[in-house]
């Protein structure tokens, strides 16, 4: 455990010793801090309650922390092949396995941290420059409503990772692995939309409709695109157990190959 320890740390310090990565990381808490400032001069801070702020805030901002933690997990495993460094990994006395999944941690530990970040920040900007007071009819944003939304949020991101993830182990290429995953972030809703659950059965299987966790937190109806029953008979549980075979097949693919792959040459 501690050599798996000291390879967790070793992959990290891989991470944050690159400039980019703080720079990263600064532009990410620069516009947490900033975004509250703009709604502020555009909505006013006596009417709009602050979790709704820090709720909007992370949205807009979350867009730009999955791109910065795609980049990362792109070149997590698509690195070493492209600086050669792999050869000196693998000749180690640490398994291929332990290797991967060292890598797969601290691309998830930065993915948690990032997120983090961007919500703290958010958060204490918000609370700020916002009103504490209740809407008279009690509805609103609240804690409970911004921290489940949130974490529908990293959902989406956790998934994303993984696509990136395996394409780097796969392909060995980042640049592949980043446009891929850049193209199911931009293209996500369009092909919600075009394969449409309530018009094909087969398509409440498709990993571009189980994503956005987030519409089970508004009503079927208000879900619809089409009218009638907007989630054709899914739950939120059932979008978690297609997720998590997606996953479990993904992570599959990346162990496998990396494994099996000759990097002699």
């Amino acid at each position: 455990m501690s050599n798996f320890g000291n390879l967790i740390m070793n992959e990290n310090m891989k991470i944050f010793r690159r400039p980019r990565t703080w720079i990263m990381l600064s532009i990410l808490a620069l516009i947490s801090l900033l975004m509250p400032v703009l709604l502020n001069e555009g909505m006013g801070s006596s009417e709009v309650p602050y979790w709704q702020a820090a709720i909007t805030t992370v949205q807009i901002v979350f867009f730009l922390n999955t791109i910065f933690c795609v980049v990362i997990a792109a070149e997590a495993v698509a690195g070493e092949f492209t600086w050669g460094t792999i050869k000196l990994l693998l000749i180690r006395p640490w398994s291929r396995s332990k290797i991967l999944a060292s890598k797969y941690l601290s691309v998830i530990g930065f993915s948690i941290l990032s997120t983090l970040l961007v919500v703290i920040l958010a958060t204490v900007m918000s609370y700020m420059l916002f009103s504490h007071s209740v809407t008279p009819d009690g509805s609103g944003a609240s804690a409970s409503h911004a921290f489940a939304l949130w974490g529908y949020l990293y959902v989406d991101l956790f998934i994303t990772l993984a696509i990136a993830f395996m394409v780097s182990s796969v392909f060995r290429s980042g640049a592949l692995a980043i446009g891929l995953s850049l193209f199911i972030m931009f293209t996500q809703n369009l092909f919600s939309l075009i394969f449409n659950p309530v018009r094909y059965e087969w398509a409440k299987y498709v990993l571009f409709n189980n994503m956005d966790l987030s519409r089970y937190m508004n009503s079927a109806a208000d879900y619809g695109l089409l009218g009638g029953d907007g989630n054709a008979g899914m739950t939120l549980g059932f979008s978690i157990a297609v997720l998590a075979v997606y996953y479990v097949i993904f992570m599959l693919i990346s162990w496998v190959v990396f494994n099996k792959r000759d990097v002699a040459g």
